[in-house]
């Protein structure tokens, strides 16, 4: 995405600049205004700014401290914190300020814990300074909007303004610790069958490119050019490819992994495997309900926390990567807008299942909406790990299977020119 340029001032009056990414120059002006700015300049660069005159930018504000304020948004390096240093940052923070330390207090705590993530300490001592200069916490947060997202900045921002800060963030812990849970989940459950897989090819290309080409040597010697069998042809093909061309062969298998990635950043790529990722069999179960986990517990989080139900909208469906659910929630958030219930557009997109709509349909009826979409994404958390058991138990055999189908293969057109053979030397 191209990058901007921008000068504004924040609530407190004071003068920001920075640069940031954005697909146009509206939604350059409608983010800023998401964060509290108001814009008097926004100006596209072409081409965005190296890292050599962002970091000379960054020292120059370092040296200007006290005149300048930091700009917003400042590009973020490598090496920055790492979900679990945010969710660990996030649950210490809750717990200090349950314990009544002030929040400046609070942050000079939270500094001194990070020498070993010098990274993130920059951040904190940003933030810390943004505080101490008279801004909100949600303020410092906003400058680092690939760490801290939409949904973490507005949460801050509406436990601000509700004087709830200690409450938000607990939430706020409680969410990203079970969100972290499930990704180990799903990546422990993937390791077997990855596994399996790179034996699978290691074994096939040993087999391919040692065990065969002796083989062939034998049956040229043995048959002298009488026909091989089909099978055994295809084989010794296969062989002969490998061996001539090793290079070709492993980048056409990288490049096919690659082109697959590639095919999956663009509009069509991402929407056939979001198509494939909701109606494959086994597999649909967990996307399916891995994504209404995630819409619920967002929603009801920023409900209860006292976002407005239409930014907690959006948030939601900004926080989703599938395209058929950020469709349906798209859909949600105008009905919403235009006077419409929740549960009656959810009815109408085949995305939510029965039991879901009719949970929300309840609580906005009974008004514990919030409520009423924690216990939906508790249940659908626990469908989730079952489904995944599921997957891995199914997995597994398939990959046995497809192994042993394989190897069967080679092995037995492999054996087919020997029974030729034997039977040449027995006549």
């Amino acid at each position: 995405m191209p990058n901007f340029q921008y000068t504004a001032t924040d609530q407190t009056g004071a003068q920001t600049q920075g640069t940031f990414e954005a697909a146009n120059e509206q939604q350059a002006y409608e983010q800023l205004a998401q964060y509290g700015l108001n814009v008097s300049q926004v100006t596209p660069l072409d081409p965005p700014p190296s890292s050599t005159s962002t970091n000379e930018s960054s020292g120059n504000q370092k040296k200007a401290k006290g005149k300048k304020k930091k700009g917003l948004l400042a590009l973020e390096l490598g090496g920055g914190p790492t979900k679990e240093d945010i969710s660990v940052f996030t649950r210490q923070m809750s717990t200090l300020v349950q314990a009544g330390l002030p929040l400046l207090r609070s942050l000079e705590v939270m500094i001194k814990q990070q020498e070993k993530k010098p990274k993130f300490k920059e951040m904190l001592n940003s933030i810390s300074e943004k505080v101490s200069s008279g801004g909100n916490l949600s303020d410092g947060l906003a400058m680092y909007p690939k760490t801290f997202d939409n949904l973490y900045v507005n949460m801050v921002k509406a436990g601000e303004a509700g004087g709830v800060l200690d409450l938000v963030l607990d939430r706020l812990a409680q969410f990203q610790e079970k969100s972290i849970r499930t990704i180990k989940k799903v990546k422990s459950a993937m390791i077997y069958p990855s596994v399996i897989m790179f034996v699978a090819i290691a074994i096939v290309t040993l087999l391919m490119m040692v065990v065969v080409p002796q083989f062939q040597t034998i049956f040229e010697q043995m048959l002298r050019g009488a026909p091989l069998p089909g099978p055994t042809q295809i084989v010794i093909g296969i062989s002969d490819l490998f061996s001539s061309s090793p290079i070709l062969v492993l980048g056409g298998m990288f490049g096919t992994v690659a082109g697959l990635f590639l095919f999956k950043k663009t509009k069509p790529g991402a929407k056939t495997f979001d198509w494939l990722a909701l109606n494959v069999p086994a597999v649909k179960e967990v996307a399916g309900k891995s994504n209404i986990s995630r819409i619920t517990r967002t929603f009801g989080t920023l409900l209860s926390s006292g976002v407005p139900i239409l930014q907690a909208l959006q948030i939601t469906r900004d926080t989703l990567t599938n395209t058929f659910f950020v469709n349906a929630m798209g859909k949600v958030h105008d009905s919403v807008r235009d006077g419409e219930a929740m549960a009656v557009q959810m009815e109408r997109e085949t995305v939510f299942p029965s039991m879901v709509t009719s949970m929300v349909e309840i609580g906005e009826e009974t008004g514990e909406l919030p409520d009423m979409l924690t216990r939906i994404a508790d249940n659908y958390d626990e469908d989730v790990d079952n489904a995944v058991a599921g997957v891995t138990s199914l997995i597994e055999p398939v990959m046995i299977v497809f192994l042993a189908v394989v190897v069967g293969f080679i092995v037995i057109a492999l054996f087919l020119p020997i029974v030729a053979i034997i039977e040449t030397i027995g006549q």
